[in-house]
């Protein structure tokens, strides 16, 4: 039994007031009496306002579900089809053309293109290590991947591996800050003041481009030279006693790459927060980053040691001035969208309240711990959040609104909060642009997933045929459409130098080798961010904006004028009497049916929102509640087609939830699903397929959320 408190009209957890009243509003200057006033205020007038919003979602989706079962048996009509979205207001009509007004926004959002870490707010060593992540050794991220072909054997230093790390090093330096007359490799000293003085055995050179220098700085033994390029800085350490550099011709021990410019800290898709206990868990963590004490403790190699938010640091500029080096990423929060609420707080009729009402005054009111102090996240004085799983301009311009309320309750100046739009569902993809003039005074971030996008497609055109499978579905019209229209909108409402335009997760943490021949597509897609699933893969990443200029490419983009159409994006990818053999479908509806239970089993017995879980095949694939999304809407769509049968679901989902197990097999804290079937985690992934078709949306929260409050009652 949950207990509670009566606030200003709402009853509340006990551990959500002792959390606020106690460790969140103090330093802030807003009383509790402001604070639960405010939120009975959001989940009074705002609550109604949001139920409607999603009556209004379920009541366009019947109306598209009942045009094409209309359809049935008839060839496509895509005007057709378009003047009836047009006329439901599903297509809404195109205002003129017009530029963002968002003002205050920091250089890693408006100026420095740069990768994007995203990670579950519920685990303190996570965050800790994604707000770290600004820098990053690119020699270490060299030695410990696939990216030289091959992965590191045996347990001590690999000297020839390390010829080839700093082989591949010097190389990089020599595309970014290329030396006049000589290679990196040919450098046997160097020396910084005034001018950054290189020797090789033929003599001093110097950089190609002087400017290129930034600094220096010298600690002890320690000598740091401070690079730019592309507005991304490198920092070359050297130190003839320590590693590298001992045998190093000129010392050099590392090379430092600036990295994670920006990381999401989410609240959403990565984490399992069903109730007051796991939000204070996130919300805690959210004000320790805000207020720079969060602390972990770490055990590696048999050595603790306590992880916490590192320090900026200091150089010397070539005119003997000195500055200040960031060393954390800029901190961005990703709030709940407007489906789900949560037990953590009951109006005065006794329903739970939006989880994103509650979220939205929680973390901008802890985010005003870092607005009063100095040196902090935001250099500007704004909060970053990222709102996902908006559905048109109505529920944008709902957001705006709730912000607005925010700033006004706790006495901040508007638009201090900017918002995060996740193009990541049908109606705002092809409502784009006036979902962004809906925002147009806070809008700081747009971008694509395929994964819930092609969730969202898949569910609201489930009448209209049984959809491709997903590999196929990654080179169709609509998605590159999708992708492509994004980036062009986004700089055609004028995001350049205000906003991020981003683009989704590389999902293969293990194959870094593979992340760096492909993911090179997303800067030279005119993207300023893309996401990535550790520190070192943002490093790894980071030598893509050294080598794409993305802001000069937005700039050709922009002058060759629109590519993808919104008739492409309208194109629903159904197989259209495509045939796939008995073996073709078995091995997709066995690879969706590992994917969801492989993920949903550490959501439901663990509280896991997101980790690495082996596919089919044993490759580590970074998986949240988007990635469970897309595999449960294909394997409900293909029920409702008659592609399979529901016994062969079922005898996919037993022979994989074995699988699943032997994966696990080393997890002491792991409950094995198979042989009786009968435990929550496996009913809750057949809920999630058997029962997808009515799921709002689509969305797998409603039913995963259900399932771990049920795990968690049983205790």
């Amino acid at each position: 039994m949950v207990e509670r408190i009566e606030k200003q009209g709402l009853q509340v957890a006990t551990e959500l007031v002792a959390f606020v009243e106690e460790r969140a509003l103090p330093g802030t200057g807003i009383s509790a009496d402001t604070f639960w006033q405010g939120l009975s205020t959001l989940a009074h007038e705002f609550g109604p306002r949001n139920r409607a919003l999603l009556d209004k979602r379920e009541s366009i989706q019947q109306q598209v579900d009942a045009w094409h079962l209309a359809q049935k048996g008839q060839v496509h009509d895509p005007a057709a089809y378009k003047a009836f979205l047009e006329e439901i207001g599903y297509l809404v009509p195109e205002g003129p053309d017009f530029s963002v007004e968002t003002a205050n926004v920091d250089p890693e959002i408006a100026a420095i293109p740069g990768p994007q870490l995203v990670v579950p707010i519920t685990n303190a060593r996570f965050a800790l290590n994604a707000a770290n992540a600004r820098w990053g050794n690119l020699y270490d991220a060299l030695y410990g991947t696939d990216v030289l072909g091959d992965l590191p054997t045996g347990s001590g230093y690999d000297e020839a591996r390390g010829a080839r790390v700093i082989d591949w090093a010097k190389g990089f330096l020599d595309k970014a800050a290329p030396l006049d007359g000589a290679k990196w490799a040919d450098v046997t000293s160097i020396a910084v003041g005034e001018k950054l003085a290189l020797a090789t055995a033929d003599g001093e050179v110097s950089l190609i481009d002087p400017s290129k220098y930034l600094g220096h700085m010298t600690q002890g033994d320690w000598t740091g030279v401070l690079l730019e390029n592309n507005h991304l800085k490198i920092e070359v350490l050297m130190n003839r006693g320590v590693g590298p550099g001992v045998t190093d011709p000129a010392g050099i021990a590392a090379v430092n790459l600036e990295s994670a410019m920006s990381t999401i800290m989410d609240c959403e898709d990565s984490v399992a927060c069903v109730d007051a206990e796991d939000k204070v868990v996130a919300y805690g963590n959210w004000l320790g980053l805000m207020k720079r004490d969060l602390a972990e403790e770490v055990t590696k190699g048999g050595k603790s040691f306590t992880r916490k938010l590192h320090d900026d640091a200091t150089y010397t500029a070539p005119d003997g001035s000195t500055f200040t080096v960031k060393c954390r990423a800029l901190m961005l929060v990703r709030n709940v969208g407007h489906l789900m609420t949560n037990p953590a707080v009951l109006d005065r009729d006794g329903n739970e309240i939006g989880e994103g009402l509650m979220d939205a005054l929680v973390t901008v009111m802890i985010a005003m711990h870092d607005l009063q102090s100095e040196g902090g996240n935001s250099e500007h004085g704004s909060v970053y959040v990222v709102k996902p799983k908006m559905h048109g301009p109505e529920e944008v311009a709902f957001s705006d609104e709730i912000f607005a309320k925010v700033e006004d309750i706790l006495g901040l100046p508007r638009n201090t909060v900017k918002m995060g739009i996740m193009d990541e569902e049908r109606r705002t993809s092809v409502n784009l642009k006036e979902c962004i003039r809906a925002a147009k005074g806070r809008v700081a971030f747009i971008n694509t997933g395929f994964l819930d996008r092609t969730g969202d497609e898949i569910h609201t055109s489930m009448e209209a045929g049984a959809f491709l499978r997903k590999g196929e579905m990654k080179t169709t019209p609509w998605i590159l459409s999708y992708e492509d229209r994004n980036v062009d909108i986004g700089l055609a409402c004028g995001l350049q130098g205000k906003a991020q335009i981003g683009k989704g997760m590389w999902a293969m943490p293990d194959l870094m080798g593979a992340m760096l021949e492909q993911k090179i597509g997303h800067p030279k897609s005119g993207a300023n961010c893309a996401w990535v699933p550790s520190p070192t893969a943002a490093t790894l990443h980071a030598t893509h904006y050294h080598e794409v200029d993305v802001l000069a490419r937005q700039e050709e983009i922009k002058a060759g004028g629109a590519r993808g159409t919104l008739d492409d994006l309208l194109t629903v990818p159904v197989m259209d009497g495509q045939n796939l053999s008995d073996e073709e479908i078995a091995a997709e509806v066995e690879n969706n049916a590992q994917g969801i239970l492989g993920y949903v089993v550490r959501w439901i017995d663990q509280g896991v929102g997101c980790s690495k879980v082996p596919d089919i095949n044993d490759v580590g694939l970074m998986e949240d509640r988007a990635t469970c999304r897309i595999s449960s809407q294909g394997l409900a769509n293909w029920l409702h087609h008659g592609v399979v049968s529901e016994a062969q679901v079922m005898a996919a989902m037993q022979k994989m939830a074995a699988v699943v197990d032997r994966q696990n097999a080393g997890d002491a804290s792991y409950r094995p699903m198979a042989p009786d079937f009968s435990g929550v985690a496996f009913q809750a992934a057949c809920d999630l397929v058997f029962k997808g078709r009515v799921q709002p949306s689509g969305y797998t929260e409603p039913v995963l959320h259900a399932r771990r409050l049920e795990l968690k009652a049983q205790g």
